[in-house]
């Protein structure tokens, strides 16, 4: 991904249910690319538009092993079923394996029950269901 992707990444970030600005995603992918342990990769089309994106991270905790972490996949709708979705997840899966991550992981939303499919048929399996909660510091 580059900076001058944010507009685009941001429409698709829309797409996937949270609205985002592209000023918003420069901000977060400037912070991300400080970061040895996180990439973002898009996807485009010959034409050069942005079909689709995926961030993955490294992931540390004290309880288990490290692992890497889908953040977020999007394809734009007109791509769908086109295999970007599963050109993304091959990248980051690369990416994940050449860091020596054993695992990766991924959290959807329960009313993805496309999202859900999509993953299984790479071969993630459900592991645990849970509740997500936060709370606003500011």
């Amino acid at each position: 991904m580059k900076v001058e992707d944010a507009a685009a990444v941001a429409h698709l970030a829309t797409q996937l249910g949270y609205p985002s600005t592209a000023a918003q995603i420069e901000r977060r992918f400037r912070a991300l690319e400080e970061s040895p342990d996180a990439r973002a990769l898009i996807a485009e089309g010959r034409d050069g538009t942005v079909l689709g994106w995926i961030h993955v991270y490294g992931t540390r905790h004290l309880e288990s092993d490290p692992g890497a972490e889908i953040g977020g996949l999007v394809v734009d709708e007109t791509a769908r079923g086109r295999g970007v979705g599963s050109a993304l997840m091959a990248s980051a899966e690369a990416w994940a394996r050449e860091r020596g991550y054993e695992v990766v992981r991924v959290r959807t939303n329960v009313i993805r029950t496309k999202a859900h499919e999509f993953y299984k048929s790479r071969g993630y399996e459900v592991v645990k269901s849970q509740y997500r909660l936060g709370k606003r510091l500011v």
